[in-house]
């Protein structure tokens, strides 16, 4: 079993940076990941990434300002969001999967409770 708690949300102005934090208790030994659901829209992959650190996932809308990046030592997954836009206002949740790398969420057996992000024009 694992359970999954994500931190570092919060309310920031378009062009501003936040960093999310998901700590994991229990073995995470596949893929984790950053997904987001925004009012009236399907939950959506914001960006996975292997145990290794050597397979990466974006979605075309946050590549170039998000950074996904994992501490296995620490067993904690981040996401660094930089360039922030009013579009990328949701809820953001952290999953975990028993497969190497995985895209569509019903790859994900874990999941956290979710951190609002919102991001004022």
């Amino acid at each position: 079993q694992v359970h999954l708690v994500e931190s570092g949300g919060g309310l920031v102005q378009a062009g501003g940076s936040l960093r999310l934090s998901c700590v994991a208790s229990g073995r995470t030994s596949g893929a984790m990941a950053w997904f987001r659901q925004a009012p009236g829209k399907e939950r959506e992959n914001v960006a996975a990434i292997n145990r290794l650190g050597s397979n990466l996932y974006y979605r075309d809308s946050v590549k170039g300002r998000f950074t996904i990046s994992r501490d296995n030592a620490k067993n904690t997954l981040y996401l660094q969001m930089n360039s922030l836009k009013p579009e990328d206002t949701a809820v953001y949740y952290c999953a975990a999967s028993p497969l190497t790398i995985a895209e569509l969420p019903d790859r994900y057996d874990y999941w956290g409770q979710g951190t609002q992000v919102t991001v004022s024009s």
